[in-house]
């Protein structure tokens, strides 16, 4: 009885025990810090343990209580009938909802093998944390996996997320919130940490000119000067206005990225999620090609192992929460073309830090901060304020649209317009002046035999030929009379009375011209055809 009660005590003070950074003192027993490549080596014996342990287990469809389950071995350095033996430190292993998260690696087509041999095949790369966060990052050699740590809290939270995470990926694998695919915890020499796999979103085989942090908000949001004097500092949102006009993408792109974060955001603030960022790498583009950076093993460049990984991946198509085949890599490293002013970019982005919930300390932080500044300038907030600000940054500062073909084509159709108006002048202009002179001969004509009749429906007469002959002999000669005109008129108006339907009644005054040819109105039909 007594020994079950101190090994009961002895567990619980070391399950409490969370201090990552540096050992502790458990009552009167001292444990010995361990060190970085201890922690690096237990967890990739644990992780290789547990997703060895789960190739015996069969398919089957997740239940509801897999998101929920928690497996636990203890792992002695001498081995045991279930455990290898291993040169680290003693430790013990949780694995949190192992089945569930062997679905999601199927669903991005990762077979256990590959997840095993990016893992364990060889020692992980620690990269720097330019947060504030206390979390370290490990780096898989083949670029395809960052294992980082995770708070008591956060890891709790995710496993409260994963049924919704389950139905997000189902719907949509298409997304740029991050790709989870194992949780776990280690416990070695009383320091006890929680770590997380996920994917990968800057590749290191390009090296990334720019790195940007972008939340959003305007709050403190500029790199320190410890930061900026790294050789690869990450900067944030008051630096991406102060270096960049904005980054130019084609219209369907612009839409298609924008339609992605629309629809990641909304699924965040469903979940009550804010805090998060935009995790972004520019890549320049040189007249020779793409700039690489040194690393060891480069299967990402051979074929791309892992569906739905790359930014380029992440916002094209529609989702269909079918696996589709691998896609053979190019030079690209599945980056987005941009442009900013003369310059071609990559552009490599992916949703990250979705671990922050709005729950009590984070109202109490967002209140304190209203109370010094402006409380929509502060980066914590409210999830639905949160998602609206961020989406406006995004789609209005750091994104913007190119209209090269629109405008391209509205000025095409201008010149044309005008070139059809020009040429249409041309051809109508002779005609028109033909057409003026013709008008002005005849109201000439029509002027001199004009009659009137009667005021109230006035008649325009053309005049015979043997009438102009008596006008004109009348006119030039002295002696004709006015009773041979008025004979001659009456002459012509009994010969004409068969001729005065044909013609239109106009007004007296008005010049009529008389009426078109058949030939003529065939060529002005043409014209206007």
């Amino acid at each position: 009885m007594s020994f079950h009660f101190t090994t009961t005590i002895t567990l619980k003070m070391a399950t409490t025990t969370t201090d990552i950074r540096g050992g502790g003192t458990i009552g009167s027993k001292d444990y010995k810090k361990p060190t970085a490549a201890a922690l690096k080596g237990a967890i990739q014996l644990g992780i290789g343990y547990a997703v060895g342990n789960l190739t015996s287990k069969p398919d089957r469809d997740v239940l509801m209580q897999d998101f929920y389950m928690v497996e636990s071995v203890f792992l002695p350095s001498e081995g045991s009938n279930m455990t290898p033996a291993h040169h680290f430190p003693d430790f013990r292993l949780k694995t949190y909802a192992p089945l569930a998260f062997r679905y999601f690696r199927e669903l991005f087509g990762i077979k256990a093998d590959d997840y095993l041999y990016s893992i364990c095949n060889e020692p992980l790369i620690e990269l720097s944390n330019p947060g504030a966060s206390s979390s370290w990052f490990y780096l898989t050699s083949d670029d395809e996996f960052i294992i980082k740590t995770v708070q008591h809290k956060e890891a709790e939270f995710l496993q409260k997320l994963l049924p919704g995470y389950y139905m997000n990926l189902n719907q949509n694998p298409r997304t740029l919130l991050p790709k989870f695919y194992g949780l776990y915890c280690i416990q070695c020499s009383g320091v006890t940490i929680r770590i997380v796999v996920m994917n990968n979103v800057l590749p290191r085989a390009l090296w990334m000119h720019y790195k940007y942090d972008l939340k959003g908000s305007t709050y403190k949001r500029c790199a320190s000067r410890k930061e900026r004097a790294k050789s690869s500092p990450t900067f944030k949102d008051l630096d991406f206005q102060e270096m960049f006009e904005g980054l130019y993408f084609d219209a369907d792109t612009y839409n298609a990225l924008m339609k992605t974060l629309q629809r990641d955001c909304r699924v965040l603030e469903s979940f009550k999620i804010m805090d998060y960022s935009l995790l972004l790498g520019v890549h320049v583009l040189n007249k020779k090609g793409l700039e690489r950076g040194a690393r060891p093993d480069s299967k990402r460049l051979n074929g791309q192992r892992v569906l739905y990984s790359t930014a380029r991946e992440s916002i094209q198509g529609e989702g269909d929460g079918k696996v589709a085949q691998p896609v053979a890599d190019d030079d690209t490293m599945g980056g987005i073309p941009a442009k900013h002013k003369d310059e071609k970019l990559l552009i490599f982005l992916g949703i990250i830090d979705i671990l922050q919930s709005y729950r009590l300390i984070k109202k109490v932080e967002h209140s304190w901060k209203a109370l010094v500044h402006d409380g929509d300038t502060v980066s914590v907030h409210r999830p639905g304020f949160y998602a609206d600000r961020f989406l406006k940054f995004m789609g209005g500062t750091v994104f913007k649209k190119i209209h090269p073909l629109r405008g391209v084509s509205s000025k095409r159709k201008r010149c044309s317009v005008i070139a059809k108006k020009s040429a249409s002048q041309e051809v109508l202009s002779p005609l028109k002046e033909e057409m003026t002179e013709e008008r002005k001969s005849q109201s000439m004509e029509s002027l001199k035999g004009t009659l009137t009749s009667s005021s109230k429906n006035p008649d325009l007469i053309p005049l015979h030929k043997s009438l102009n002959r008596t006008i004109s002999s009348s006119s030039s000669s002295s002696s004709s009379s006015l009773e041979t005109i008025e004979k001659d008129l009456k002459d012509h108006l009994e010969n004409s009375d068969t001729h005065h339907a044909s013609y239109a009644a106009v007004a007296l005054g008005a010049a009529a011209p008389l009426p078109p040819t058949q030939s003529s109105q065939d060529s002005v039909n043409d014209v206007y055809l």
